[in-house]
């Protein structure tokens, strides 16, 4: 782009490196302390780099020569998007912070947490509706708007839409998909017929981009940036519906024959 770009000052990167780091930190010490309660089952590795996944690949977009490039090239601010928007909200899905959090803390503190998830206006933004609408109708108010080159000249309105987005990222994927403990859920088709029409319309928003390139990139860069938004967009969404079609069948196949596919 050739406008003035609102990079992220120094300062702001370093904090985002320490916010990245005392969170693998405090995964880490939430891990160590489940484990040492020997009535619980040892909490897998795997999750913890599942973590370690999502939260790197969040702070690439906000710190590091990637953040900086994704700047003056669409095709990296778009990888960017994919990164925070979506694959590192999946990854720290997966990695059940929640459910780690509730094993690690005391009775009265874990009940505390409880209850916050049971609250009504948890339940409102979990629904698979608004996570819906926040993530894909975001996404469309940004690129369908001038917000998108607004956000280039103003450094509050670029870490605002960016925290929204790896937010309504998450939020999008865990009302699709129940890691974590999940009150008040939503039926398996209603959560796969919200996921369709979300589905289409990050399909359709990534066509207009191709369609319509923004200004202040080259046409031809903006066209490779759409066709990685609708491209890379549908392999997360494959790992989504992979596990949501998993768990419907988990919770209506015959325990037995479900046993008897576990163990093959």
């Amino acid at each position: 782009m050739h406008h003035e770009q609102p990079f992220l000052p120094p300062v702001l990167q370093v904090l985002v490196v320490l916010f990245a780091l005392s969170g693998a930190v405090g995964y880490f010490t939430l891990m160590l302390r489940t484990n040492r309660i020997r009535r619980l089952k040892h909490w897998p590795a795997w999750r913890l780099i599942l973590w370690l996944s999502g939260t790197l690949m969040a702070a690439l977009v906000f710190a590091g020569p990637f953040a900086e490039a994704a700047h003056h090239d669409f095709r990296l601010h778009m990888a960017g998007h994919l990164l925070l928007g979506m694959l590192a909200p999946l990854l720290i899905a997966l990695s059940a912070p929640v459910t780690l959090l509730l094993r690690a803390l005391p009775v009265t503190a874990a009940r505390r947490v409880t209850k916050m998830l049971r609250h009504p206006v948890a339940r409102f933004y979990r629904n698979p509706i608004t996570a819906s609408v926040l993530n894909i109708g975001g996404l469309w108010l940004l690129y369908a708007t001038p917000l998108f080159q607004l956000m280039h000249h103003h450094l509050w309105l670029y870490l605002l839409i960016h925290l929204h987005v790896f937010a309504a990222g998450y939020l999008f994927t865990i009302s699709m998909i129940y890691i974590d403990p999940a009150p008040h859920p939503s039926s398996h088709l209603f959560r796969t017929l919200v996921f369709i029409f979300a589905l289409a319309a990050h399909g359709i928003l990534s066509k207009f981009i191709y369609a319509e390139p923004l200004p202040g990139f080259p046409p031809d860069e903006v066209r490779e940036g759409a066709m990685l938004m609708y491209y890379g967009g549908d392999l997360v969404d494959l790992v989504i519906i992979i596990l949501l079609f998993r768990s419907w069948y988990r919770s209506t196949a015959p325990r037995h024959q479900y046993q008897k596919i576990e163990s093959s």
